[in-house]
């Protein structure tokens, strides 16, 4: 498929695609079957945190799902049907944003600034994510997806030129300043565990903050900020119904 646009201008300038590897896959199912089992009534922003593509791992293959409608469509079946024309014909974060599975505002401004000197990494993520909080303001649910997930916030870490596919603590604090947020975290090798490691994380993002765990293929924690009682109400309706697969609320 040819692209046009603001993003095949990327493409040329950059040679290399954004992590759009992971677009459709099982994660992206619980992803944004939760969100949309959340956000009704409510106006939702999606940070997508978008990092340059690495070909250097299998992720991103889990799609198998799509080849078992009898376990995995009723769960959400527009979604499922959906994401299923996204895997056929282009599996991309712009694909997923145009399929109509998510009444959303985006933002999928390149979050890539490995490429320059260390010293003006940290300045320019700064200005990065300012246009994202700007971007997202007027949204009362917003949802943040780095590829790795939530780190702290030591100075060193700005430095790094990996550091995209992280999101600091402060990063998190301040999307969820005022209203609710959705945080995606990959499980670790943290010391004690995977429960010790969402209860920290718990810990850092405030007492007013619960936890959705979902374990198909890999473990992964959408950690919700500032719940409405509403929003509470739907993340264990949610977990409830995806209990078979390996969903649960971890409060």
């Amino acid at each position: 498929m040819k692209l046009r646009g603001p993003k095949a201008a990327w493409l040329e300038t950059n040679g290399k695609r954004m992590q759009d590897r992971y677009a459709g896959d099982v994660g992206d199912y619980v992803k944004l079957a939760l969100l949309r089992a959340l956000s009704p009534g409510m106006k939702l922003g999606v940070a997508w945190y978008l990092y340059p593509d690495e070909g250097h791992n299998e992720d991103g293959k889990h799609t198998a799902y799509l080849d078992s409608p009898l376990r995995w469509r009723e769960l959400d079946s527009v979604l499922f049907d959906r994401l299923q024309m996204v895997v056929a014909q282009e599996r991309s974060a712009a694909a997923l944003e145009s399929c109509g599975a998510l009444d959303a505002t985006f933002s999928r401004k390149i979050l890539d600034h490995g490429h320059l000197p260390r010293g003006l990494r940290s300045e320019a993520r700064a200005a990065w994510f300012e246009d994202i909080r700007k971007a997202l303001d007027g949204c009362d649910l917003l949802f943040a997806d780095p590829d790795n997930g939530l780190t702290d916030d030591q100075p060193s870490r700005r430095g790094s030129a990996k550091f995209g596919k992280q999101l600091p603590l402060h990063e998190a604090l301040s999307l969820a300043a005022g209203r609710t947020a959705v945080i995606y975290h990959h499980n670790s090798r943290f010391k004690g565990g995977h429960d010790l490691e969402v209860d920290h994380w718990r810990s850092m993002l405030g007492s007013n903050s619960i936890a959705v765990r979902a374990n198909a293929y890999s473990c992964r924690t959408f950690f919700i900020v500032n719940p409405t009682q509403a929003v509470f109400d739907r993340a264990r309706g949610f977990c409830d119904r995806w209990s078979h697969h390996k969903v649960r609320l971890h409060t």
